[in-house]
């Protein structure tokens, strides 16, 4: 059955970019755009667009039933730098959230739910290198205290309610299509807009920082085919580890040099150096390429290239 998708948070830097990849996938017209503002050209013109406030259950409620909605993908949220600057909001954007769309599915309005964690759910305390599925989980952060805390409902529903919820915990995510989100791995997508533009960069994190990352497009594909896959190969609940590359802004800046030699890079790091200290330098995801087959295509020096060429063809 081709399903009828809502998406909810579909302005947002991921949002974007995947209800334009399911709009391709299953028709314009089988995949309704939300937010609570309007987004880009490209993705209003391409297809169905509600304004929806996330944390508003009538609302989300009435939209289901409008367009006779199957699946969910709810990717609104609060990102980890923002969300330590706003608590209290951004508690209950990412959690409210949540139990409005789990609760929808627990009550047969819905058949199926995508949720995206993050590797903020790891803390100090856990393994920095080939992170486990499951290992020690203490967030220092607002944000990933709300993602662990969403992992352990997500769980609760599939097991005691059957819901059938699916997530993956994306690394730091570099895409040339939409700005950043306010997330502590921005840098990775400011440096190429500063080297095309300026010709240098002044890096917010240290030079040795290294943390996961991915492609967008690999991301994009990872959330497609986890929602794809056959509900009996979906073992893990709460959230599955997904990793692509892992590098620090000194190894990015040398693969822009390739390109642009004259390009120099700074550093002077901020208050998300102490976010980025307590993630993950590389991520085991072995649960998810056994489960669903994912792998990922991007490396280092195909990022920069394609970042490179297409914020060029933007100019």
């Amino acid at each position: 059955m081709t399903p009828k998708i809502l998406i909810i948070g579909a302005c947002g830097q991921i949002g974007s970019e995947l209800t334009l990849a399911l709009r391709a996938l299953y028709g314009n017209e089988q995949v309704i755009a939300s937010d609570i503002r309007e987004g880009n050209e490209e993705l209003m013109r391409s297809g169905s667009f509600e304004i929806l406030d996330a944390t508003d259950k009538n609302t989300i409620t009435s939209c289901v039933r409008k367009h006779k909605i199957t699946d969910v993908y709810l990717m609104a949220a609060m990102l980890s730098a923002t969300a330590e600057k706003y608590p209290d909001k951004a508690w209950d954007l990412n959690m409210n959230s949540l139990f409005h769309v789990l609760d929808l599915a627990r009550d047969k309005e819905i058949r199926k739910v995508f949720w995206p964690s993050s590797i903020a759910v790891f803390g100090p305390s856990t393994p920095k290198r080939d992170t486990p599925q499951q290992t020690v989980m203490e967030p220092s952060t607002v944000y990933g205290i709300s993602k662990l805390s969403g992992e352990r409902w997500c769980e609760y529903y599939f097991k005691n309610y059957g819901v059938d919820v699916r997530s993956i915990r994306y690394p730091g995510l570099i895409s040339w299509k939409t700005s950043p989100g306010g997330g502590t791995t921005d840098y990775a997508i400011e440096i190429y807009h500063k080297a095309l533009q300026q010709g240098t960069y002044e890096c917010f994190l240290g030079k040795d920082t290294v943390l996961p990352m991915m492609y967008m497009e690999d991301a994009i594909r990872a959330t497609i085919s986890i929602m794809q896959a056959d509900a009996q190969s979906i073992r893990v609940r709460s959230s599955y580890n997904l990793a692509a590359i892992s590098f620090d802004p000194e190894e990015m800046a040398e693969t822009i040099k390739e390109h642009i030699p004259d390009f120099t890079i700074s550093y002077a790091p901020d208050f998300r150096q102490k976010i980025a200290d307590t993630w993950p330098q590389s991520i085991d995801d072995s649960s998810a390429r056994e489960d669903w087959g994912w792998k990922a295509r991007y490396d280092l020096k195909t990022i920069t290239a394609d970042m490179l060429s297409n914020l060029q063809s933007l100019v």
